[in-house]
């Protein structure tokens, strides 16, 4: 008999080809910009002034000494640090890839920004806004991606149903093969026929249930099947 084939380690580097890494970091780089972008014209259609790509590219009109450099400082939290930890949790969904993915995230946009402004941001208040953005999105992927992982998973179907956490998944599938999760003295195997642990059980042919009960004779402690 062929045995089976242990199943990878969750996180294993067979589970995460870098083709699917690459498209998850581009869809979470969209996303991003796609928030940022309806944030920005949001806030110009609401405020009444002019909507340009430098709202989102560029590194000028995010000040620290103007409302609209304060208004473009609040949308960047938004979106590279609520919305952008809410795509992480549903493109990505692990806690131990968080931290690369949102350090990534920014790390591009800071590329993004050089090539389109033409040189490295000067405004502190911009290196500000990234850093905290940053370490909004690093926190709440993490403690998102975690209450997922960490939500219990139910079985059904014997004894009514069991719900573990974590690393107790193994110990329940024992049980289950094993006969101990329902709670009963009983284990049946309708496909052999019979049940083990009491006297009674169905047929081979289903043709109805016997019951092994003792002889009367000669023949001692012998047993008859009706």
């Amino acid at each position: 008999m062929a045995r089976r084939k242990r199943p990878p380690r969750p996180g294993a580097l067979s589970e995460l080809p870098p083709l699917k890494l690459l498209t998850q970091l581009l869809a979470l780089q969209t996303l991003y910009y796609l928030t940022s972008l309806t944030l920005h014209l949001f806030t110009s259609l609401v405020t009444g002034t002019p909507f340009t790509l430098s709202l989102v590219f560029s590194w000028t009109s995010l000040r620290g000494d103007t409302t609209a450099g304060y208004l473009s400082a609040f949308i960047a939290l938004l979106s590279g640090g609520f919305f952008a930890a809410v795509a992480i949790i549903a493109l990505v969904g692990r806690s131990k890839l968080v931290l690369d993915f949102a350090l990534s995230l920014h790390a591009i946009h800071l590329v993004v920004v050089t090539v389109y402004s033409g040189e490295l941001p000067k405004n502190k208040a911009w290196w500000v806004t990234m850093a905290v953005a940053s370490g909004v999105c690093v926190g709440v992927a993490t403690w998102g991606c975690r209450y997922r992982e960490l939500r219990p998973i139910s079985f059904g179907g014997v004894g009514g149903g069991t719900a573990v956490r974590g690393g107790g998944v193994g110990d329940v599938a024992g049980d289950v093969m094993e006969g101990r999760g329902g709670g009963s003295g009983e284990v049946g195997d309708e496909e052999q026929g019979f049940s083990r642990g009491r006297g009674r059980g169905r047929g081979r042919d289903g043709a109805g249930e016997y019951e092994m009960v003792k002889m009367n004779g000669d023949t001692g402690g012998g047993t008859a099947a009706r």
